[in-house]
């Protein structure tokens, strides 16, 4: 499978390595529409956990794309009040990578070294589940 970033693909593996299913951008949300009631502008979160009901969007990238990508959220979250989206900013991403053994921390994100990896838990967003078709795993 092909992704867009690094960071996606590494995340990829670690909900390969503790048995998530996921599925890789499987739905673009509309977000505007023009004056003619065509789409003109979407949201397409990087991953869907199916058994969350839940989208996830990695972000390590600059602030400038940092802030349009809250606002993509903000508008996600006021025009599908129904969907689960959750973000990972950079420093989130670092620490799960330092945090399951992915990358050794680096002097700017100190880790304990004796703190033994707990699973990886998504149940800090709250909405009402629907099924969603299309679940992939990284060969």
């Amino acid at each position: 499978m092909r992704f867009a970033h690094n960071s996606e693909r590494q995340f990829a593996k670690l909900l390969d390595f503790y048995g998530i299913e996921w599925d890789y951008e499987p739905r673009t949300f509309t977000l505007e529409l023009d004056a003619a009631g065509n789409p003109a502008g979407g949201f397409t979160p990087d991953f869907y956990l199916p058994a969350q009901d839940l989208y996830i969007e990695i972000t390590t990238l600059n602030q400038k794309l940092v802030t349009k990508k809250n606002r993509k959220v903000r508008r996600l979250r006021e025009l599908y009040p129904d969907v689960k989206v959750k973000i990972f900013y950079q420093r989130d991403y670092q620490a799960l990578l330092v945090k399951y053994g992915l990358e050794p921390p680096s002097q700017a994100m100190p880790a304990d070294a004796t703190v033994e990896p707990l699973p990886l838990r998504f149940d800090d967003v709250e909405a009402e589940p629907t099924p969603r078709p299309r679940r992939r795993r990284l060969a």
